[in-house]
């Protein structure tokens, strides 16, 4: 595993991040990009978009923030954006790789049976017919991306809401539905959690800062992820505290003062709090080698 001073943001993999324009998609196999990772594509997340990645053929290992599994073909990912991920595979594997922009899963969500703020891994076995329709589906959406680019938008993003639904059914995680306005409001406070969680902010700011009140907002939060507002700041601090444990060479305090701790006992205290064991020996326990 190469270790970084920060977990790197891509466009797609291997390029720079960058705006994106309203409705980018973007389709290509995973071995299109074969000269640039050999087969290993280090811990890494997309800003501003999500992807589907599709397994159909050959398997490795899959890392998604702190948890990785065996797989082999069929498999399939979708990830969100700033869901840190990455893979190791033989040459003799490839994927279809679907990227999609986040105004474009916006407009898409209302019609998948899938909850789009949380990353989902699937493995099973070809002779299941739901992931025979995955496959043909995402064949489909090659080809018309190839042929037509962003010009079939509508039969793409019709597409892949199709392939998305098949993967909650196979996954058997339905979202909440999406015209429930304490869904709408617990996604908005994870959105604005992503950007804030390192301030020192109380409850009151976030629910100012979404015009509804402390109580809604926290009745907001236990339904849609089971945590208080309290609980989901915290937990938010501890997923980039193992991302950057996990990912970087930065020193603990330096990671603490980062997520918003500014004394290192107090952060190790925390961390140790919620996953048994202090945050170097964590470090130590879940870095591998290249």
């Amino acid at each position: 595993m190469t270790i970084r001073s920060e977990v790197p943001n891509f466009f797609v993999y291997g390029e720079p991040s960058r705006s994106l324009e309203v409705g980018f998609l973007h389709v290509e196999t995973v071995m299109e990009r074969k000269t640039l990772h050999f087969g290993h594509v280090s811990p890494h997340q997309h800003p501003l978009m999500g992807q589907i990645t599709y397994w159909f053929k050959g398997g490795g290992q899959y890392t998604i923030e702190d948890q990785s599994w065996s797989f082999s073909a069929p498999t399939v990912s979708f990830v969100p954006s700033n869901v840190v991920h990455g893979f190791e595979v033989s040459d003799q594997s490839d994927a279809i790789v679907v990227s999609i922009s986040d105004d474009m899963l916006k407009t898409i969500a209302p019609q998948v049976a899938l909850n789009l703020d949380v990353p989902i891994f699937l493995t099973g076995q070809s002779s299941d017919p739901v992931w025979s329709k995955i496959g043909t589906l995402l064949d489909m959406v090659a080809e018309e991306y190839h042929e037509r680019g962003t010009e079939g938008e509508k039969v793409l993003a019709g597409l892949i809401g199709v392939v998305l639904s098949l993967v909650s059914r196979i996954g058997g995680r339905m979202a909440l539905p999406s015209t429930s306005a304490t869904v709408a409001l617990g996604l908005a406070l994870r959105r604005e959690v992503d950007l804030h969680y390192k301030k020192d902010w109380p409850v009151a700011a976030y629910a100012k800062l979404l015009a509804t009140t402390p109580h809604l907002l926290d009745k907001a939060a236990r339904e849609v992820f089971g945590l208080s507002v309290k609980e989901l700041l915290l937990a938010r601090r501890l997923l980039e505290a193992k991302r950057l444990l996990m990912f970087t060479v930065r020193p603990v305090e330096d990671i603490g003062r980062e997520i918003g701790f500014e004394d290192p006992a107090y952060f190790s205290r925390f961390f140790r709090k919620r996953i048994g064991e202090a945050p170097a020996a964590w470090r130590r326990r879940h870095l591998q080698p290249d």
